[in-house]
């Protein structure tokens, strides 16, 4: 009898902590007594609970402290409760603070250790910790700038830090301490004027500043702090909760920071990228509601700091998501819908890539869209319109998620928009932005719908740029076409795949085909017959055009004669370009036959690179669908290495742990041949693998030159043309190519770091042109 009891007991502290945990969680939340009452009923829960559950307290604040930035004053001013009842527990969460702060530095969590710094600048404000110690640390922040030798983006990270806790601190810390402050912020001021900004134009949305400059952050921060300073650091926006216990907090004793140095910079440290500041409302875009804060008052920064931070907190809830973002405390001051727009444009357009993956962003709009169908729509079709309006100057990685965003919502809207309001696009040379923007939306809505129902949604005007009915082309289905070299053997195909022929009797229906290249045949010619490859892609990707599963198996059925036919570099190259001629109305087949001869070998990464810069795809280069092929090409490659060099580190550290466990067994009578017996296999096996792990990251390394020296080919050409022709060189086709060569550095700049000096030598020389060489600087300059 005494045993259920017993079992009741242990779980008895479990359930305390998880009361705690969610007690601490939801504080701050909607709820029917006041936020002060609320905040006083758990600073006493807590007060009573510290002696059993000191440790678990304080891990809870600190977690929150780390993860919940959005509710940072209200944590504060529950620390500053909790200081001003114990003392010692306001020391012990001041160094638990600092040790977290520290940990997160040593582990690149530079995002949450900006915040554990916003929250101890806070304590200042609830009188836990004392003024001068905070200077003190702030001090060690700015003088990293005077560091030798270390990449900007450490210094750019702890200007952040500092500058981005002054609007909640600033007015404290220049009360108290206003001749230190006014050096710390000159020494900003004069790190800000010597910072290079060679990187910005590779981070902006928008090429021109009109009719919203787009800032690097650091230098809008910085204004953002001056016209504070200005304006006596008087916020108005801040929620501000200590205040209301401010004859209980100022009696409390504080406690000062332990000294803080900022660790070394050491061959590990991955900063954060610099940013630029998306704009794209102000003021005069919402006459009727409360004004927006311009783009340099602080109000403007904290708004958007913390809808950033309540994405970041629920991404991964949208219904949730949208509801903390309407439900954001101060709404009724300031056009929320318009703030939230923008902020969520701000994570889908940021370069190189956004926070979270692309699809949240729609979902959590057509959600927000749902909570507020009498406002916000609006807010979004307004969006919208200005984006199209913009997007002569706008970046081409940009538009790219701005066609992807636009087909999905609509989508989910039966397609419904006012296409004739977009008629300009229509008088216009088709390789411009706008017309070419309408032509892709409507290839992605297709491949979200169906031909007949894009065709009937958009008016009649526009079919120039509606999408070809994505049907295949055969061309020796055609009675016409008799004359064509190989129309009988691609006859005799269809039959014997039809009736089920095996791989071998489908080599010997292709022997009788003529090569025409054995005239200049140079003792390999037979290998390579692109007849041969014409006539047998053709026929079976002609018998299994109905579905993309019918083709994956016709690959798979035929994987052999692919394999054989394809042998050569040029087999690979002549196989992409017949997939080409079969569905070159059908983009999205295309896509997908590339992906699934990739994966099964048929074609490898660097043909298809080859194949997007041939002659022969001239016409489509600038299409959307040609860089989703290259990407997911680019993709699968690095995938292919990572997953390689996986097994490798694994195999390592399995021999690392069969030695250890040995030299714990430490047999006296241990012989060495079992040793041998025992490591042998594992030795090999590592072996193979690094030898693999090189072939793979050359063949990586390859794919990366033969992407840019063609990029250098291409656009070398054009600016000799120009030149030659003088004709200005920057046509819609030019724009497009060296924006895509920018997007190939941003988009896999992780990998393509490791290959700098390569790149330096051997492509992106001193004798280059500047048109294309400024790329490369401006990539080199992200973490410079």
């Amino acid at each position: 009898a005494g045993q259920p009891h017993k079992r009741r007991r242990t779980s008895e502290p479990s359930e305390i902590e998880e009361r705690l945990e969610s007690l601490i969680c939801r504080v701050g939340e909607k709820s029917n007594s006041s936020l002060e009452s609320n905040l006083e009923g758990l600073a006493g829960v807590l007060e009573a609970d510290l002696p059993n559950y000191k440790s678990k307290i304080l891990r809870i604040l600190c977690t929150v402290a780390r993860l919940l930035p959005e509710k940072l004053t209200v944590y504060t001013t529950l620390v500053g409760l909790l200081n001003a009842r114990n003392y010692n527990f306001g020391g012990e969460f001041v160094e638990a603070m600092i040790r977290q702060l520290k940990e997160c530095l040593k582990v690149n969590m530079y995002n949450e250790a900006v915040h554990l710094v916003r929250f101890l600048s806070d304590l200042v404000n609830c009188h836990v910790i004392a003024a001068p110690s905070m200077v003190a640390m702030f001090e060690n922040f700015v003088s990293v700038t005077q560091e030798e030798d270390v990449p900007q983006v450490r210094c750019d990270w702890y200007m952040f830090a500092f500058l981005s806790s002054l609007p909640w601190v600033g007015k404290e810390l220049y009360e108290k301490k206003d001749a230190e402050m006014d050096r710390l912020l000159s020494q900003t001021e004069s790190y800000l004027k010597r910072r290079q900004k060679i990187h910005v134009p590779m981070l902006q949305v928008w090429t021109a500043d009109k009719p919203h400059p787009q800032e690097e952050y650091l230098d809008c921060l910085w204004s953002q702090i001056q016209k504070l300073k200005k304006d006596r650091w008087q916020e108005r926006h801040i929620l501000r909760p200590y205040l209301a216990f401010d004859s209980v907090l100022c009696e409390a004793l504080q406690h000062n920071l332990p000294p803080f140095t900022p660790p070394p910079h050491t061959e590990d440290s991955v900063y954060p990228m610099p940013r630029v500041i998306f704009r794209m409302f102000d003021y005069t875009d919402d006459p009727e509601g409360p004004v927006m804060p311009g783009s340099h008052s602080v109000e403007r920064f904290v708004i958007e700091e913390n809808l950033h931070c309540i994405i970041k907190s629920h991404w991964k809830e949208r219904k949730t998501c949208a509801a903390q973002l309407l439900s954001y405390p101060g709404n009724n001051k300031i056009p929320l819908n318009y703030h939230i727009v923008e902020v969520i444009f701000a994570e889908l357009f940021q370069l190189p890539s956004p926070p979270h993956i692309e699809v949240m962003y729609t979902t959590l709009l057509i959600e927000l869209c749902k909570l507020q169908p009498g406002s916000l729509p609006q807010v979004l079709a307004q969006a919208t319109e200005m984006l199209y309006m913009r997007l002569d100057t706008m970046n081409t990685t940009c538009v790219d998620r701005f066609i992807n965003w636009f087909s999905h919502h609509l989508s989910n809207f039966q397609f419904r928009w006012s296409w004739e309001d977009w008629s300009d696009c229509l008088t216009q040379d088709l390789e411009k932005p706008k017309p070419k923007f309408v032509r892709e939306v409507l290839e992605k809505c297709m491949r979200l719908s169906y031909h007949q129902r894009i065709i009937d949604i958009v008016p009649a005007s526009f079919s120039v740029l509606s999408p070809a009915n994505p049907v295949c082309i055969y061309k020796y289905g055609d009675e016409s076409n008799r004359s064509l070299p190989g129309y009988t053997v691609a006859l005799c195909l269809t039959i014997a795949i039809k009736n089920k022929a095996s791989n071998d009797e489908i080599f010997s229906i292709l022997k009788d085909v003529p090569n025409p290249n054995q005239d200049d045949d140079d003792g390999e010619g037979f290998t390579f017959n692109p007849l041969k490859i014409e006539v047998f892609v053709q026929t079976l990707l002609h018998l299994a055009a109905k579905s993309f599963s019918h083709s994956f198996s016709a690959l798979a059925k035929f994987h052999e004669v692919f394999k054989t036919l394809a042998e050569s570099d040029e087999g690979k190259l002549h196989v992409l370009r017949v997939v080409y001629e079969v569905w070159k109305n059908h983009p999205q087949m295309i896509a997908v036959l590339v992906d699934k001869m990739i994966r099964t070998q048929i074609v490898d990464c660097a043909a298809v690179a080859n194949w997007i810069f041939s002659s022969e795809l001239a016409h489509d280069f600038t299409r959307f669908y040609i860089w989703e092929i290259l990407h997911s090409t680019i993709r699968k490659m690095n995938k292919h290495v990572l997953k390689i060099h996986k097994e490798l580190e694994e195999t390592k550290a399995r021999l690392a742990r069969q030695h250890k466990r040995r030299d714990s067994d430490d047999d006296d009578d241990d012989d060495d041949r079992s040793t041998d017996r025992e490591d042998g296999p594992l030795e090999e096996q590592i072996e193979r693998l690094q030898e693999k792990v090189e072939s793979a990251q050359s063949e990586q390394k390859n794919l990366f030159l033969v992407i840019f020296q063609r990029f250098i080919m291409l656009l070398t050409e054009h600016l000799v043309r120009c030149e030659t022709g003088g004709i200005d060189v920057f046509t819609p086709w030019y724009k497009s190519c060296i924006e895509r060569l920018q997007q190939i550095f941003l988009q896999h700049h992780q990998i393509i770091q490791q290959y700098m000096v390569t790149l330096e030598n051997l492509l992106f020389t001193a004798e280059l042109d500047h048109h294309i060489l400024a790329v490369f600087q401006q990539f080199c300059a992200l973490q410079a």
